[in-house]
């Protein structure tokens, strides 16, 4: 059994849509937790015009019934309030006369997918690949990966994050605990764990706003709670850290992930890196995580902690050079509406994201058509773990 899922829908169409599959049945299902996960992705200081429009929350139109999974796909919609302003751009039917604002997008962004999207697709409308390329989508993600929570919350597993770094703020990623990230609340700026930073990281934004440029930074994705034995050793397929690595770098303007002190650590002597081995009351124990929790790709029962590094937005109001894709001539970039910087926001769907590789983890190793044989399976395995 897999949890798995896929979404559709354009930027600016009329709503994105997610199917989930694996969920097993009699799970409680709470639409209140997605639209809570789906209202933290449109927080953060710097974020754009579109958050103000949009306000996301879940219609359930399929696999659940009183409350509870049935055990069948479950489709979540997302409406995109948006499209009453795009009805005729976006429309699936062929029009009999042309918008009188079609909007057509020909000089394509550097950084983003319009170019090379539009010679693999050969669309003379580079709008035919932005709207799919867009990071609108990644509203459909933290919904499947808001079920995903709901379904590891049964297991004690919980996934919070934290913005480690925004643009050159500060100098070196901020190393933060468990407990100082879980500490931070619901309206932060910039999810950061130190308030003085966080204060330098809203002014950084600022300077980047006024200049007509954007940021990236590092966010700091955290798994709590896990088993030791997710993930296997086997075959490349079955690695953990390769399907989280896959997972995380499939998130919009992501372009490295580190686990644990992954990049600090190719530095370092072994006997600097390696987590050593205790024996606490005949039970295993590590002192240190550099490892971020994975060993051999297989969880090892610590915090499984992965880093994205994000790079600034593609669209900036201060345009970079371009070129027409009919004329050939130079030309200023396209500018559609967008943010300064969505460094939180990247960390929430890191959450959706690795809630998603866990829980497909967890289905693998414990199945069970119901939650009460999933829980059953997996009660069994941690005695036999504990016992080893």
């Amino acid at each position: 059994m897999q949890f798995r899922f896929t979404t559709a829908g354009e930027s600016h169409g009329p709503a994105l849509v997610t199917i989930i599959e694996g969920v097993p049945a009699g799970m409680p299902f709470d639409k209140a937790a997605i639209d809570h996960e789906l209202w933290r992705r449109q927080q953060g200081y710097g974020r754009g015009g579109r958050m103000k429009i949009e306000s996301d929350t879940v219609r359930i139109l399929s696999g659940v019934r009183h409350g509870k999974a049935l055990g069948s796909p479950i489709a979540l919609m997302i409406e995109n309030r948006d499209f009453v302003h795009w009805e005729d751009i976006m429309s699936a039917e062929e029009l009999e006369t042309q918008p009188k604002n079609p909007r057509l997008v020909k000089r394509p962004r550097p950084g983003h997918a319009d170019l090379p999207g539009g010679q693999k697709y050969q669309a003379r409308d580079l709008r035919d690949i932005l709207e799919r390329a867009s990071a609108r989508e990644t509203a459909a993600r933290v919904a499947a990966g808001a079920v995903a929570k709901q379904l590891l919350d049964h297991f004690g597993v919980t996934i919070r994050s934290h913005v480690a770094k925004l643009g050159a703020v500060p100098e070196n990623p901020i190393v933060a605990s468990w407990e100082q990230i879980s500490a931070i609340s619901a309206d932060a700026p910039l999810a950061c764990v130190d308030k003085e930073i966080e204060a330098e990281m809203v002014a950084h934004v600022d300077e980047a706003k006024a200049n007509g440029d954007t940021l990236g930074g590092i966010f700091e994705v955290v798994a709590h709670g896990l088993p030791v034995g997710l993930g296997s050793h086997t075959s490349w397929e079955e690695k953990l850290d390769g399907r989280i690595a896959r997972a995380m770098m499939s998130i919009h303007a992501v372009k490295a992930v580190e686990i644990g002190d992954g990049v600090a650590n190719a530095g370092r002597f072994g006997s600097e890196v390696h987590d050593e081995i205790f024996s606490s009351n005949g039970n295993f124990e590590r002192r240190t995580n550099r490892a971020g929790g994975l060993e051999g790709g297989i969880t090892n029962g610590e915090e499984l902690r992965v880093r994205g590094y994000l790079k600034p937005i593609s669209t900036l109001r201060k345009a970079l050079n371009s070129v027409d894709i009919d004329t050939k001539e130079d030309s200023p970039a396209a500018f559609e509406r967008s943010d300064i910087t969505a460094v939180p926001a990247a960390g929430v769907i890191g959450e959706a994201m690795l809630a998603i590789v866990i829980a497909n983890s967890m289905r693998e190793k414990f199945g069970g058509d119901s939650l009460s044989e999933m829980r059953r399976n997996f009660d069994s395995y941690v005695s036999t773990v504990r016992s080893y």
